[in-house]
């Protein structure tokens, strides 16, 4: 039998003490990984509390779920599918990730127990750049002082020689092709999302990369500062996130003589963290079963989403009731 608490312990081993385990913790100045995030809009921060967010503690847990951001969609799939516990990687909150809900009214509903972990997950393991075809020999979990400000400087695996083999490493991994061949002439999904060289070709050779995260608030500022500590630098790549030109990081990697390309977008951690993670828990609880909730966003124009009767009806609705 599994309960909450032993979840709760496993995801304190493979974070190495980094979860919450009582009220005392519940502070930054007692764990550094209890981080509040905040873009200064009013009303919109958010506190991230690795470990246990609602659920008792004695409650037995048959099914669990690994999930990267949770939403609603989780949460149904979850009372349908009969689980009973989700870790979610990024931070939860009221109503943001709840359908505009207060989340223990709806996890209460289902009986769900739910945890978080993110930023006591990172640096702990290297799946992101070897994934990405490097070996990083600096990493920075909060470089410049900002939580989530993730570098690494790594070298290149030996069989990755060029841009083109990092290219062809990511759509070999991440089957890239059994993704794309789901989408009509009409539609496109998030786990279509290629890898792409922005400055550079597929032939331009690469040894020495710095792999950075746009979204987390790395600058060019700091792109300089580190080519200037680590000179053999020759390319940047970026994942989870990527810029389009015009953008400062691309001029900046274009004035350096940088070759730049990006990777594997933010859909697909549920690969390069999900499922380590949840073969981690699978590896402490053998007896537990546990499902990856995928995530796939579709884009459909609304003259095709789903059937005539349908557009007739939003036709209707907006005509009548939302048109003043």
């Amino acid at each position: 039998m599994v309960l909450v608490s032993d979840i709760l312990d496993v995801l304190d081993n493979i974070t190495n003490g980094r979860c919450l385990k009582n009220s005392g913790d519940f502070s930054s100045n007692k764990n550094h990984y209890v981080v509040t995030k905040s873009s200064n809009i009013p009303g919109k921060a958010v506190t991230e509390l690795p470990g246990l967010i609602s659920g008792n503690l004695d409650m037995e847990v048959e099914k669990l779920a690994v999930t990267m951001t949770l939403s609603e969609h989780d949460i149904e799939l979850a009372g349908a599918t009969g689980v009973d516990a989700i870790v979610a990687h990024h931070p939860v909150a009221d109503a943001c990730n709840f359908g505009g809900l207060l989340l223990k009214d709806y996890l209460n509903l289902y009986n769900i127990a739910l945890f978080e972990v993110h930023e006591a997950l990172h640096g702990l393991h290297p799946g992101m750049s070897w994934i990405h075809g490097h070996v990083p020999y600096y990493s920075n979990f909060s470089y410049d002082n900002i939580p989530g400000n993730v570098v690494y400087i790594g070298k290149t695996l030996p069989e990755i020689k060029t841009l083109g083999d990092i290219l062809n490493r990511l759509n070999n991994l991440m089957d890239l092709d059994s993704h794309t061949c789901l989408l009509n002439d009409n539609e496109k999904n998030s786990l279509c999302l290629r890898g792409e060289i922005l400055l550079g070709n597929e032939s331009s050779s690469v040894k020495n990369l710095i792999h950075i995260f746009p979204h987390t608030g790395f600058t060019s500022k700091h792109l300089e500062e580190l080519v200037l500590k680590f000179p053999n630098i020759d390319t940047v790549l970026v994942s989870f996130s990527r810029v389009f030109s015009p953008h400062p990081l691309l001029e900046k990697s274009k004035e350096l003589g940088l070759n730049f390309i990006c990777g594997n977008s933010h859909t697909f951690e549920i690969f390069e963290n999900g499922i380590p993670l949840a073969q981690a828990i699978k590896d402490y609880l053998p007896e537990l079963e546990i499902v990856i909730f995928k995530e796939n966003v579709t884009s459909i124009p609304l003259e095709n989403i789903s059937t005539v009767k349908m557009r007739n009806y939003a036709k209707y609705i907006s005509k009548k009731y939302l048109h003043k």
